[in-house]
């Protein structure tokens, strides 16, 4: 059976795009490719942007997320497929309509400011159908809700990165998009500043009621601030859903692998029990396992915090530990068991261990568990 071939209850509800309650789309993809000569790098992607959601586009280096965004924006136009955006077809077989024709704002890496405006200058820059008057509410209203009062003078490089961002945010916001574009907006900030910002860019766009498409390479990221997650890889749609369900219920060994920190325990199934090299446990542990499964070997997802090492004679044991990871608040151990997988496992930074221990894993882990056919 090939992982996709796997569903459960809950990947089926986050792989579903027409739940009856959920919001219109303002945006959808039918069936979109983009091809570069002989190398494709979007395949048949459908998916919708829902009214006032911030959905993430997310994946690897080359996954196709940054060219479905230049497709979204009018930047690319599809080889195949059809793009709609509030019911009006703007790219398709006979149909292209230019990026500043669509009514769509984009945030760019680098943000993009004009050096020789001021604040106030950059973000009234798009307000071209507004007077006077109207452009200064505007922008006092935009530079309000980004936190910036009152530093509507400053020019770009009195600003630090975040602010900087910020006056990005607001001349995109300026002209009302219908849906705004966020490349990796915040790839250029430091680790520190990247975590506070995605929080209030996240509260900006909640607060103006905007729907949103990001596009990042960082799992908590797209985990943190998304209503939605979807994960690409190699042009293709892989899982799409709330980031809980993407994260727990991954549908696709490459979307366990990428999110997070991903183990995984050979099992094989019995009538009532699942048997791996750490113990047997009732086969409920597994999410969905169908009867048909009984005597096949899977590959079970464990992640950290569902393992536990504790020191043990070699006699008792049932792995060693290989590498250590310092995190600070704790340390990640990856243990190789006896039947040669490797775990990871999470542990307080006071529980320190060499690598070599021996050790005893046991599964701590109080939620079903994801899993997938075994491998050859």
């Amino acid at each position: 059976m090939a992982d996709s071939e796997l569903t459960t209850d809950a990947s089926v509800d986050a792989r579903s795009e027409s739940n009856a309650d959920a919001p219109d789309a303002v945006m959808e993809l039918e069936g979109v490719t983009k091809r570069y000569g002989s190398e494709t790098a979007v395949r048949d992607l459908s998916v919708s942007v829902r009214d006032g959601e911030l959905l993430t586009l997310l994946g690897p280096s080359g996954c196709g997320k940054t060219t479905t965004l230049r497709m979204l924006a009018g930047l690319e136009r599809p080889s195949e497929g059809t793009i709609t955006l509030a019911d009006d077809e703007v790219a398709g077989p006979s149909t292209y309509v230019k990026a500043e024709e669509r009514g769509v704002g984009i945030v760019f890496q680098d943000f993009a400011l004009f050096p020789h405006l001021s604040v106030r200058e950059n973000v009234a820059f798009g307000l071209t159908d507004h007077d006077a008057d109207q452009t200064e509410e505007r922008v006092d209203e935009l530079l309000d809700l980004v936190d910036m009062p009152g530093m509507g003078d400053r020019s770009p490089d009195q600003l630090s990165g975040g602010q900087q961002q910020r006056v990005a945010l607001a001349r995109s916001l300026a002209p009302e998009p219908d849906i705004l574009l966020l490349d990796e907006p915040f790839s250029n900030l430091d680790v520190r500043l990247r975590v506070e910002m995605r929080e209030e860019v996240r509260r900006i766009l909640k607060e103006a009621g905007v729907t949103a498409v990001s596009v990042t390479h960082d799992q908590e990221e797209a985990l943190s601030i998304s209503d939605r997650v979807a994960v690409l890889e190699d042009g293709r749609l892989e899982q799409i859903g709330d980031p809980e369900s993407v994260f727990e219920h991954p549908e696709s060994r490459f979307v366990a692998s990428f999110l997070g920190q991903a183990g995984f325990l050979s099992a094989r199934v019995g009538e009532t029990t699942v048997d791996t090299c750490i113990g047997s446990y009732d086969r409920t542990l597994l999410k969905g396992l169908s009867d048909g499964y009984t005597g096949a070997m899977v590959d079970v997802l464990v992640r950290p915090d569902d393992l536990r090492a504790v020191p043990a004679n070699e006699a008792n044991a049932n792995g060693a530990i290989v590498r250590r990871q310092y995190t600070g608040p704790s340390f990640i151990y990856h243990v190789e068991l006896d039947n040669g997988d490797v775990v990871r496992c999470l542990h307080n930074h006071a529980e320190d261990m060499d690598v070599g221990e021996p050790v005893t894993v046991d599964l701590v882990s109080d939620h079903s568990l994801a899993w997938y056919p075994a491998k050859g």
